[in-house]
């Protein structure tokens, strides 16, 4: 309360709002899913364009031979950050905010099981970012690769008689503890899901009448609780090497390098699946409702994104096929690294019999879902290749390896990333996006893509090593090197696109109704955005379409209904 005396000496009592009721109070100190998932997004966002500037400095060292944009630390720095920022300070975080925003108004739930640890899982996540990227600022970045491998993350001592290969001062003591706060945000946002998803379903909804986004996240939360831990113990021992005078990596006095890698892609295999699920979730929702049918194959799709979780813990060694693992190691992790395309198959095929003979709409999410599917196919394929021991010998460590991965998260997480924007952002804001716009970002990006990344999959097949930062002019890499650069700024151009679309649309979009889709699912019946309460009664479940159904119960999936 505060009193006020006016001119005539009276005075009044004025109550004034407190702290958390003030617009940057309320979202300092929320814990609504809503808010907290375009938080996670918000910021994720701006790490993309974090990461994209890098990515952009290290194309235009490399787009003729003998650059010197960068230096050869700074280069380290810059490809260490970009990998880094991309894969923990971008895709995670998103797919994070799609799920704190979307699936529990999928499922009929009020909020998450937790909402004040959501809440903390966000800032920790935040703090933890802003520290890692803050390492530029001490001259300091990490520097060894965003897998950090030993012995380069070691420092000199710790290397003993392999000390030209270490690098001394904080670099990579910024990146073990700012991906620990990462780790942590993730635990808690995984433990909040898989307890929202398992106990605050609707009446009526089984775990076999979810969506397929819900279905998704799931198999990604518990794969974060069962891989970060290798990551955590990685770092952990890594720190210790480093200040504390052990040696687990260290092989002067004993220690096996090979150690860490083992550590490491125990966590990066399964994070690879953790990164590109939640897009398959994402994919399966916009695919069906602009085809107007019903997913084909609800259940195959959903057991074989099981599947998939599953069989990411086997493959971890497929990324170590030249590090000098036994024959039978090496037949084993080839063998399960062919058998996991398997379940990823079954999915490309669910989708094209979900889109053939449909009544096909070409919006933009639609555009982007049909993009995701083709670029992540080209993936999926050159992945294949490399689980063929004798060809990953000839590639491994080459440019050959940068674009699979790029085809596969760039291809694959991030256009399925923009197709959610699309599809989700009238719920989101109560706006429409511009269609024009969407469908230019759409080409701009996808000649992009492929300009910057297929000819990679070239130079790693004339022998071009990856992370290195000039390369001489006579070695036949000029072209390719500089078409891929090309694309890349194209790719930016792309996105530059969505941002005038983005702050165009939510200052004059046009208003969007609450179903602008004639969509399928619980979080389109209810207002858009929606309240804080999500419903006003909690809905009753009685098919996989729940919401269409309720539209059009002449024609409702009575067999889904059935199941």
């Amino acid at each position: 309360m505060a009193v006020r005396t006016v001119g005539d000496g009276t005075t009044t009592v004025v109550r004034e709002k407190p702290f958390s009721e003030t617009f940057i109070g309320e979202w300092l100190t929320t814990t609504d899913h809503k808010k907290i998932g375009l938080m996670y997004m918000v910021t994720a966002f701006f790490f993309f364009l974090v990461g994209g500037m890098e990515a952009l400095l290290i194309r235009a060292q490399l787009a003729l031979p003998n650059g010197q944009v960068l230096d050869p630390e700074t280069f380290n720095q810059m490809f260490t950050m970009h990998g880094t920022t991309m894969i923990f300070l971008f895709v995670m975080p998103m797919m994070s905010g799609f799920g704190n925003y979307v699936v529990p108004l999928m499922i009929g739930a009020r909020d998450m099981a937790f909402p004040r640890m959501n809440a903390f899982g966000y800032w920790v996540l935040l703090f933890g970012g802003v520290f890692i990227e803050l390492s530029f600022l001490f001259h300091s970045a990490p520097n060894g690769g965003w897998f950090m491998y030993a012995p380069l993350s070691l420092t000199k001592d710790a290397c003993g008689v392999h000390a030209y290969k270490c690098t001394p001062g904080m670099n990579a003591d910024f990146w073990i503890l700012g991906t620990t706060m990462l780790g942590i945000s993730s635990i808690t946002g995984s433990l909040n899901f898989v307890v929202t998803m398992l106990k605050m379903r609707a009446p009526g909804m089984s775990i076999n009448r979810m969506p397929l986004f819900c279905w998704m996240i799931l198999v990604m939360s518990f794969l974060l609780l069962f891989a970060l831990p290798s990551l955590t113990a990685a770092s952990a021992l890594l720190l210790l090497d480093r200040h504390f005078g052990t040696h687990f990596y260290g092989f002067a006095y004993g220690g096996d390098p090979v150690l860490w890698q083992h550590l490491f892609w125990s966590f990066g295999h399964p994070e690879v699946y953790i990164l590109i699920l939640p897009a398959f979730g994402m994919v399966s929702e916009i695919l069906p409702v602009f085809s107007r049918k019903p997913i084909f194959g609800y259940t195959f799709i959903a057991w074989s994104g099981v599947a998939i979780g599953f069989l990411s813990f086997t493959v971890w060694a497929h990324h170590m096929f030249a590090v000098g693992l036994p024959p039978i190691a090496q037949a084993f992790f080839a063998s399960s690294t062919s058998l996991i395309a398997l379940p990823t198959a079954v999915k490309i095929f669910n989708w094209l019999a979900t889109i053939f003979k449909g009544n096909l709409r070409f919006r933009a999410p639609m555009l982007f879902a049909l993009g995701f599917v083709g670029m992540f196919l080209i993936g999926g394929l050159n992945g294949a290749a490399l689980a063929v021991v004798p060809f990953d010998y000839q590639v491994t460590d080459s440019y050959f390896v940068v674009s699979h991965i790029h085809y596969v998260l760039f291809g694959g997480s991030v256009l399925a990333i923009f197709g959610g924007i699309f599809y989700w952002f009238p719920k989101m804001t109560g706006r429409m996006m511009n269609e024009k716009l969407a469908q230019l970002q759409f080409w701009v990006l996808m000649i992009g893509l492929n300009l910057a990344f297929f000819p990679m999959h070239l130079l790693g097949l004339l022998g071009m090593p990856r992370r290195v930062y000039t390369y001489p002019a006579n070695m036949g890499w000029n072209e390719l090197n500089l078409l891929s650069t090309i694309g890349a700024f194209l790719v930016g151009v792309g996105v530059m696109i969505f941002l005038i679309n983005l702050v165009h649309s939510l200052k004059k979009g046009e208003k969007a109704p609450s179903d602008p889709w004639d969509a399928f699912t619980l979080e389109w019946d209810t207002t858009s955005p929606p309240k804080k309460y999500n419903f006003l009664t909690i809905p009753i479940v009685r098919s996989r379409r729940p919401f269409y159904d309720k539209k059009n119960p002449e024609i409702a999936d009575w067999k889904s209904v059935i199941h």
